[in-house]
């Protein structure tokens, strides 16, 4: 595959991308017909509310007591690990985990790397610190394969190229991969990429791959998916490295199966995925594949920040099934790149500004209508509308020195402080409001016909010229 710069999407200019998805009819038309197929196909998964409620809840139970005893549970998964034959790494930050990576690109001279699905490696862009050090980063998961091939960002956390029509992807194959003719047929375009990636996991040096459940009672690593491309990044290549984040690690063995249930059911709308990977250990002597050599990168940037609060600390119970994002209004309108983040709708809204800090992501806390469809569907029972409106006030909180969150105070305004004092002390005392409702009366015609945000979308908000307890009054 032809190298091409990557083009990441800035953090900044939330509101103009938003509009521009929003005046577009044809992508729409598509979000509307995509997300209304996911939200059907997870409702067909769970036809009986009580079922869900007792395993969500189950769910809930065993996520919190992972996180409740994150630090134990990473030091014996690191014991276990490192007793399997599996090498463990840890990296405070992006920039650390791409160097940790790297080395081992250049300790075994791969130059070509197959990667399966992980998020992971999109929020440190290890394509693109790969590609600066000449080593050929292949996505072998279709969506993020297609994406690739465009130089663009994943949309979706579960279905990356959901934003991709079909006369697309067929232009993009035409153009980018040689000796292929333009087709619409789905199958066909299926069956090229597929002939091209087979090829790339033969000549890979390395492979790389997420984690779903890092199980720390056994050393065990899992691997969820349905296309057979992590399966074979994993064994098929000399040496495999993966990469999570610092939260996946769950206690005991027995929690994997009802989280992997509310995963499939929730994410995709199916009872189990088509591959379970389950690695606890390079190949041993004897045994026909896998790889030589085992890698497991654990990942903090910024994980410990909402860990070291308990009300932030529920953001990190999330599984990453995207059904928060396929039920969100918000979402479903503008998209997943308007966002400007790795993980984009509501968990993007809660977990960004832990990894980002709040000065780039200010504007997505507030990006959600409150309306509590992705609390609803969370399959581990996250309070997000109540995260939401915590990181809100954080957002514009007067700056504290002491504050735990990174970017704390990024949105405030001592003049829109003022303004909502005035407005509590008003409201708060009846003597106060009785003469702000005179005045505003009175006085309606000094309104201004531009009221901020408001008026961008409706008529501006005008007094009535006589008060309610004045019609009242004249009544009796």
């Amino acid at each position: 595959m032809s190298r091409q710069p990557l083009h990441y999407i800035p953090t900044t200019g939330f509101r103009e991308r938003s509009k521009a998805v929003v005046e577009d009819d044809f992508l729409q038309k598509s979000f509307r017909g995509a997300m209304d197929f996911l939200m059907a196909k997870r409702a067909a998964q769970f036809p009986d509310g009580n079922e869900f409620e007792s395993l969500r809840r189950l769910g809930e139970q065993i996520r919190r007591n992972s996180l409740d005893k994150l630090p134990a549970l990473l030091t014996q998964l690191e014991a276990n690990l490192v007793r399997n034959g599996i090498q463990v790494h840890w990296a405070e930050t992006p920039e650390e985990a791409n160097r940790i990576i790297l080395a081992i690109c250049e300790k075994h001279g791969a130059k070509r790397m197959v990667k399966g699905k992980s998020m992971v490696s999109e929020e440190i862009e290890f394509n693109h610190a790969a590609e600066a050090a000449g080593v050929e980063a292949i996505e072998t998961d279709m969506g993020e394969y297609i994406l690739q091939l465009a130089g663009e960002k994943p949309s979706h956390i579960i279905m990356p190229a959901i934003h991709k029509t079909k006369a697309q992807i067929a232009r993009l194959f035409e153009e980018k991969i040689p000796g292929v003719a333009y087709t619409e047929d789905v199958d066909a375009l299926i069956q090229i990429g597929r002939r091209v990636l087979r090829q790339k996991f033969l000549e890979a040096d390395i492979g790389l791959s997420g984690v779903n459940f890092a199980v720390a009672e056994t050393g065990t690593l899992c691997l969820v998916e349905n296309e057979g491309n992590g399966r074979l990044s994993t064994t098929v290549p000399k040496v495999h490295v993966a990469i999570t984040g610092i939260e996946k690690v769950i206690e005991k063995l027995e929690h994997v199966p009802p989280l992997l249930s509310l995963l499939t059911r929730s994410a995709t709308g199916q009872n189990i995925t088509t591959y379970f990977n389950i690695i606890s250990r390079p190949r041993q002597p004897g045994e026909k594949d896998g790889p030589e050599e085992v890698h497991l990168v654990l990942l903090d940037n910024g994980r410990t920040q909402p860990f070291a609060d308990e009300e932030l600390r529920q953001t990190l119970q999330c599984i990453r099934c995207g059904a928060c994002m396929n039920h969100c209004p918000v979402y479903t309108h503008i998209g997943g790149h308007a966002y400007g983040t790795t993980y984009p709708g509501p968990i993007g809204e809660i977990i960004s500004p832990h990894l980002l800090g709040l000065e780039a992501t200010a504007a997505l806390p507030s990006a959600s209508s409150l309306c509590g469809a992705c609390g609803d569907v969370c399959p581990v029972n996250i309070p997000i509308p109540d995260l939401l409106v915590r990181l809100r006030t954080e957002v514009y909180s007067e700056p504290c020195p002491d504050a735990r969150l990174k970017g704390q105070g990024a949105g405030y305004s001592p003049w829109m402080t003022a303004i909502w004092r005035a407005w509590a002390a008003i409201y708060g005392h009846p003597a106060l409001y009785r003469v702000y409702s005179w005045l505003a009366s009175r006085l309606n015609w000094l309104t201004p016909a531009r009221q901020a945000g408001w008026t961008s979308v409706r008529t501006p908000l005008t007094p009535a010229p006589r008060r309610l307890r004045d019609l009242l009054k004249e009544k009796r």
